[in-house]
């Protein structure tokens, strides 16, 4: 019998653009469609997974797996396609008559030019083919100024670096992840007016192809049939969409540090004011995680991207569970040591004087 190849829809995009909350939306409406996630994690704790386990993604009714969620958590994906991605697609290979579609998160920064065209080797195009490239960007980010026409300079002043040859990773990753789309989704857009809007679209259009969709979306609710479907084949075309990185043979994240901690968090607001002033203090991106609140039977789940955080509970804790507070940063010249201490001084000001 032949079976037709799974069409996989990969979702890019910046740190804390909403990928995810687009994934769990698109999968809490699946309308039946069988769907396989590889979610991507750039740092030690696995929170993307683990927030759409929180949803029933990857897990029967009694908790158990069903083989449906697979998460990579060593590294960027685009960097690790041999040694994790292509094992985890051989699995889903066989499993071709049980899966209608398959969805592949990037972490936010990974580049997705070098994925597409793994599907390119002999043994995953007989199986698979990119149904699209869908690349969720920050409204907000874009409109404060986060990538300027000039990523060059925007990049010297945020490092306090003068060096104007240095050319900014972050802006050349969000350009890249432009290049290759087939679908942008301009996510966040609640709280922007039609000139903010305008502004941010025309930055967007200026890195994307001609005659690529742009959407409108909040809380990442998108029409799974714009989605999924598209049918593009983004392998066959991949080699002629230019990014930044065409001439490199290889890439490495080296400028990023991703460390975690372990915390006392005795009060939701003092963490969240304490992890603004320290986001101030030093150059940290992306924080994302978990946090266990006194007397609080919920877990609750934190993220900011640069200055701007969001707090919610999203599950009780489970019997047995170590209830620890553990927080992922992902930035530059990050110091363990020294974040930790910072922390403590504001989230405990009396036993840091003491």
């Amino acid at each position: 019998m032949n079976l037709q190849k799974i069409p996989a829809t990969v979702v890019t995009g910046f740190l804390g653009a909403g990928k995810t909350t687009l994934l769990r939306h698109l999968l809490t409406n699946a309308q039946g469609r069988r769907i396989a996630v590889i979610v991507n994690e750039f740092g030690e704790l696995g929170i993307d997974g683990e927030l759409l386990r929180g949803c029933g993604i990857g897990c029967d009714e009694d908790g158990a797996d069903n083989g449906q969620l697979f998460e990579l958590a060593n590294g960027c994906l685009c960097c690790t396609v041999q040694e994790e991605f292509a094992p985890v697609m051989e699995q889903l290979a066989a499993r071709r008559d049980q899966i209608d579609h398959l969805v592949i998160e990037t972490s936010g920064l990974a580049l997705p030019k070098p994925l597409v065209q793994a599907f390119q080797w002999p043994s995953l195009r007989t199986a698979f083919t990119v149904d699209a490239v869908v690349t969720v960007v920050d409204a907000p980010a874009v409109a404060a100024g986060t990538f300027a026409d000039n990523p060059v300079a925007v990049d010297a002043q945020r490092r306090a670096d003068d060096n104007l040859d240095h050319e900014s990773p972050l802006a050349e990753l969000f350009e890249d992840q432009l290049a290759t789309a087939d679908l942008v989704v301009i996510h966040k857009t609640d709280g922007l007016d039609a000139a903010t809007l305008a502004q941010v679209e025309a930055a967007v259009r200026a890195e994307t192809p001609a005659g690529v969709k742009l959407v409108h979306a909040q809380q990442g609710r998108v029409d799974i049939d714009l989605l999924l479907g598209m049918g593009r084949a983004v392998e066959d075309v991949i080699d002629a969409r230019k990014t930044h990185h065409d001439e490199e043979e290889d890439h490495d994240h080296d400028e990023f540090d991703s460390l975690s901690l372990t915390l006392e968090v005795p009060d939701r607001q003092r963490l969240i004011d304490a992890l603004v002033a320290l986001v101030r203090r030093h150059e940290i991106y992306r924080v994302k995680g978990f946090v266990a609140l006194p007397g609080a039977a919920m877990r609750l789940v934190v993220q900011g991207v640069g200055q701007r955080f969001d707090s919610q509970f999203d599950r009780p804790w489970r019997a047995g569970e170590a209830r620890a507070s553990r927080l992922v940063f992902i930035g530059d010249h990050l110091d363990r040591d020294q974040l930790l201490r910072e922390l403590q001084a504001d989230l405990n000001p009396a036993g840091a004087a003491a």
